[in-house]
């Protein structure tokens, strides 16, 4: 519905600063967009910082059925936060008031605002960690890792942002605040509530606290690099390694593309003759990931690996990980236009998977850079391309469909750690079904009767297609 002035005005007086609301048009456009494809203009931006605002919001939003967007610093690649059907967002990222480490019951409690990174800053200084790490973290905040129910490096080992959920402050459709979960560990009662709304990506109601279980800190860490003249073969040594007994850390993986585009973006003697490298990272006790990393050097050489280069100390340890983290800069300077995708795949099809992206690569005539958490199949096949050139566009848009289409054929999801969001819902059903997508639907009506909660997100539209522009 359109946002009428009378409307206007009663979200606008829920904010106890007027600075806090945003309607000139460079900041409207400043919010129309995330980092995936497609600019959205809300009609209006608030910036609540506690509760009580954003349930007077989302009553007003109820009864008027006016959309609302919830945000957080805009990192997201799936098109999370963008306000397809116009409306208000709601920018949480000023509400970062709540950082609470309570190291004897090892949990945290946060606002939605805290940036992720920073709660794993200040566990460690308790002897604890907050596992989840997207690679964004030092940006992105937890109230958008929520929403996503992100994942990251360690998901391999550590699992992702859902596995550390154990308590949440939610404001419902209808403006209501709501409770679920708790402090403990241990909590069976009654539905999941908790577990449904993280991954939900705000269309069944806004987290304004989080309950995160923290985890002790590992004393110690060992890593490799492993090049392989074969792709495939990175991929058989991936699941000879995780048979072997051997749980890493975290397990990624560069293709010769990325390899390539680290080295002429920052020289750091990389291997540029092979199709593939491994990064690995081994945690514990120091004895027990040396044996460890006895085995995975006898393992991957049996596998195809050209050899194992451990790492000496920290700072070659951090040496190797920069590699990895610069593959995402480094490839936007082949061309402008970067799409990001995370299909991912049983562990066991991960080498058929990597066949299959060959063939994409071939048939479309598509730049294809394959990296990404290669020991729990979350592969990140990204395209590089001009978005000005349509003709090549249009040949990007059927190779997304067709990674897609290979995902789920061997047995994988659309995406493991992304989200659904505008770009991947026009995909919705050749994954989950009619009947499934048809489940999902009747949860979100009883929920958000109104669809006012980030309409647009998750379910397909009639005519939608993938956006890409």
């Amino acid at each position: 519905m359109e946002l009428t002035m009378e409307c206007r005005q009663e979200l606008k007086a829920t904010m106890k600063d007027p600075k806090r609301c945003l309607e000139d048009a460079a900041d409207l456009y400043s919010y129309s967009y995330d980092a995936s494809f497609g600019i959205f203009q809300p009609d209006l931006v608030l910036q609540p910082i506690s509760t009580e605002e954003t349930a007077a919001i989302v009553k007003i939003a109820n009864v008027h059925r006016v959309p609302l967007y919830p945000r957080g610093r805009g990192t997201s690649l799936s098109g999370g936060p963008l306000a397809v059907h116009g409306g208000v967002v709601l920018d949480f990222s000023l509400w970062d008031h709540k950082l609470e480490i309570h190291p004897d019951d090892m949990i945290a409690i946060v606002s939605p605002g805290v940036l992720t990174g920073s709660i794993d800053t200040a566990a460690g200084k308790h002897g604890l960690m907050y596992p989840p790490d997207p690679s964004s973290a030092h940006v992105s905040t937890i109230g958008g890792n929520l929403a996503e129910n992100s994942g990251g490096p360690r998901g391999l080992k550590y699992g992702v942002t859902k596995d550390y959920v154990i308590g949440l402050e939610v404001v419902t459709p209808e403006g209501e605040v709501i409770r679920t979960g708790g402090r403990t560990v241990k909590n069976v009662t009654g539905y999941d509530l908790t577990k449904l709304i993280v991954g939900s990506e705000g269309t069944l109601g806004i987290v304004t606290e989080a309950i995160l279980k923290l985890i002790p800190k590992p004393v110690a860490t060992k890593t490799a690099l492993i090049p392989f003249k074969d792709l495939v073969d990175s991929g058989r040594a991936i699941s000879k390694i995780l048979t072997s007994g051997i749980l890493p850390s975290k397990m990624e993986i560069m293709d010769q593309a990325s390899v390539l585009a680290v080295e002429e973006y920052e020289p750091l003697g990389l291997p540029i003759h092979v199709e593939a490298v491994l990064l690995l990272e081994l945690d514990g006790h120091p004895e027990a990931i040396a044996h460890e990393m006895e085995v995975v050097e006898k393992v991957c050489i049996a596998a195809g690996a050209e050899e194992v280069k451990v790492a000496r100390d920290a700072i070659e340890e951090r040496e190797l990980w920069k590699a990895r983290k610069l593959v995402s800069p480094a490839i936007v300077r082949i061309k402008p236009t970067k799409i990001s995708e995370d299909a991912t795949v049983p562990r066991s099809k991960i080498p058929e998977m990597f066949k299959r992206l060959k063939i994409i690569r071939d048939t479309f005539g598509v730049h294809l850079v394959v990296f990404g958490h290669a020991g729990d199949g979350n592969l990140h096949p990204n395209i590089i391309a001009d978005q000005r050139d349509p003709e090549e566009m249009r040949r990007v848009e059927e190779a997304v469909g067709e990674i897609f289409k290979a995902a789920v054929e061997l047995g994988g999801t659309l995406s493991g750690e992304h989200g659904i969001g505008v770009m991947k819902s026009p995909f919705m059903e050749m994954e989950v079904g009619k009947e499934g997508l048809d489940m999902m639907h009747r949860i979100k009506r009883a929920w958000d009767p109104n669809n006012i909660l980030n309409p647009g997100k998750i379910f397909p539209e009639p005519g939608q297609r993938l956006v890409l522009s």
